[in-house]
C-alpha cells in the first residue's frame, strides 16, 4: 500500500514538473512561481505556490526578469500649448476605447539607438498602437496613434493622456487628436505618476524583454518587438489586474458579455 502511494506521488510529481516546464518555456522564461501557479490552478491542478517554487528551483527554472528599471521624466521645455490633466490619476474605466495612455521609451540596439512609442488602452491594458524608430519625433508618436485609431476606431470623446513632451504638444499631434475626436490630457510637469499605467507597461517591457535581449540590428529589434507585443504581451501574458487573463482575452470577455 505504502509503495503504491509513493509511486502515485512520484508520478504526480513528474507530471507536475512536465507541466510547469511547458508553461515556463511557453512564457519564454518570463513567469515565476506566482503566475505558473495561477495557470496550473486554472487547468485544475491543486497545488501551492510554495511547491511550484520549490520544483522550479530544483530544476533550474528561473525567471529571466530583471529587477532594474529607471523611470525618466520628459523634458517639457517648449512653447507649445499644454492640455489640462483631465485624467488626474483616475485610472479606472468601464469599457475599452474610453481612455488611452501613451508614452515614449528608449530601446538600446548595437546598430544605433531606437525609440518605442506605445499607446495602451486603460481598460484592457492592451497595446493598441506602437511604433519603433530611430528618432524621437512627432512622426513617431503620430504613427503609433494612427495605428491605434485605424485598428480600433474608437468613438468620439476618448480621453488621450500623455506627458508634456514636445511631440504630443505639437501642432500636428493636436490636430490629429481633433480629427479623431479625442480629448487631450497631459501629466503635470515632472510627475511620472500621472501616467503610471504606461510607465508600468514600459517597466514590464524592459524588465522581462529588453534587459534579457541583445539587439544586434534594428531589423532584429523590430521583429522581436512585434513578437513580444503582438504575440506575447497582448495575446498571452496574464495580468493580475485582469483576473489573470491576457489583454486580448479580457477584451474578448468584455465584448462577449455585452452581446
Amino acid at each position: 500500500m505504502e509503495k503504491t502511494v509513493q509511486n502515485s506521488y512520484q508520478k504526480r510529481r513528474r507530471a507536475l514538473l512536465a507541466r510547469i516546464t511547458w508553461l515556463f518555456l511557453d512564457a519564454h522564461n518570463r513567469y515565476g512561481s506566482p503566475k505558473i501557479t495561477k495557470l496550473l490552478r486554472k487547468e485544475g491542478w491543486t497545488v501551492s505556490e510554495r511547491l511550484v517554487g520549490k520544483i522550479m528551483h530544483e530544476n533550474g527554472l528561473r525567471s529571466c526578469v530583471s529587477k532594474k528599471f529607471r523611470v525618466t521624466t520628459t523634458d517639457s521645455n517648449h512653447d507649445q500649448p499644454i492640455a489640462p490633466n483631465v485624467l488626474n490619476q483616475n485610472f479606472k474605466t468601464t469599457a475599452p476605447n474610453k481612455i488611452w495612455v501613451t508614452d515614449i521609451t528608449y530601446i538600446p540596439c548595437r546598430e544605433g539607438r531606437l525609440y518605442l512609442a506605445s499607446v495602451l488602452d486603460l481598460y484592457t491594458r492592451k497595446i493598441v498602437g506602437w511604433k519603433l524608430a530611430d528618432r524621437m519625433t512627432t512622426d513617431l508618436v503620430l504613427a503609433a496613434l494612427d495605428q491605434a485609431y485605424s485598428t480600433h476606431k474608437p468613438p468620439k470623446g476618448l480621453i488621450h493622456h500623455s506627458d508634456r513632451g514636445s511631440q504630443y504638444a505639437s501642432d500636428e499631434y493636436r490636430e490629429r487628436l481633433k480629427q479623431y475626436g479625442m480629448e487631450a490630457s497631459m501629466s503635470r510637469k515632472g510627475n511620472c505618476y500621472d501616467n503610471a499605467c504606461i510607465e508600468s507597461f514600459h517597466s514590464v517591457l524592459k524588465k522581462e524583454f529588453i534587459y534579457c535581449t541583445k539587439f544586434q540590428t534594428k531589423a532584429q529589434a523590430q521583429q522581436e518587438m512585434f513578437v513580444y507585443i503582438e504575440l506575447f504581451y497582448n495575446r498571452k501574458r496574464i495580468h493580475g489586474s485582469l483576473g489573470y487573463l491576457s489583454p486580448s482575452q479580457f477584451e474578448a470577455q468584455y465584448y462577449s458579455s455585452i452581446k
